[in-house]
């Protein structure tokens, strides 16, 4: 538990500082700890240190997990960061507060049907494939404003923000400052970007949830028996 904890102060503090730095709050920027693939036992010490705030890839592995958390302690937030299946979207509508990766209109009118029949109160960013990869998910630049109106105004989803993952070969500030325009033109305040190698240049553009695993947790485990 110290060591986790110990990464947790360490890792705010840097975040803390990066806000500063660019003129920024540090209460305005928010830590996703990354904990796919740990184990309940793991997530515990972070929650037990004083974290809310956590992110997960996948809808099965996280059912196995969070489900006994959150019933035992109060106040976590838990953020879907990995693609969403069509089949799994009433499951992760209904364990998720955050949904970070709408990036197609089969998703967004499944998660609009999922919110309208069980009223659930959830906050939706849009997931934009900002350096137009064809092996990765997201809107394209191009199509962004569309969606955007798609999902507000004809589904009237919770849409808050927008989210990208950039090219690791590609300087990540391009991308940020890409993502921060384009929700600037579309009236969205929240801005999911960064992660443990760019997160400080992502809060220089304005990012208000960095996800940031390793730094916290160290290496990665394998999580047997739950592949999706």
């Amino acid at each position: 538990m110290f060591e986790i904890k110990e990464n947790l102060l360490t890792v705010k503090s840097q975040i803390a500082n990066a806000a500063i730095e660019s003129g920024r709050e540090p209460v305005d920027v928010n830590l996703v700890a990354v904990t796919k693939t740990l184990r309940e036992e793991k997530i515990r010490l972070a929650v037990l240190a004083g974290h809310t705030i956590f992110g997960e890839n996948r809808v099965q592995e996280s059912e196995g997990k969070w489900p006994t958390l959150r019933d035992e302690f109060a106040r976590l937030q838990l953020h879907l960061i990995g693609p969403l299946q069509s089949n799994k979207v009433r499951r992760a509508v209904q364990l998720f507060d955050v949904i970070e990766t709408i990036d197609r209109p089969k998703i967004a009118h499944a998660i609009a049907r999922e919110i309208e029949n069980f009223g659930w109160p959830l906050k939706c960013f849009i997931q934009v494939n900002t350096g137009e990869e064809t092996q990765k998910a997201g809107v394209l630049p191009e199509n962004l404003d569309r969606f955007v109106a798609l999902c507000r105004d004809e589904l009237t989803l919770p849409i808050v923000g927008l989210m990208c993952i950039p090219p690791h070969d590609e300087e990540p500030g391009l991308h940020f400052g890409l993502l921060a325009e384009m929700a600037r033109r579309n009236d969205l305040v929240e801005l999911s970007m960064g992660m443990s190698r760019d997160f400080e240049t992502a809060i220089q553009f304005g990012a208000t949830y960095v996800r940031i695993g390793t730094a916290v947790f160290g290496e990665r485990e394998s999580f047997n028996g739950l592949d999706e």
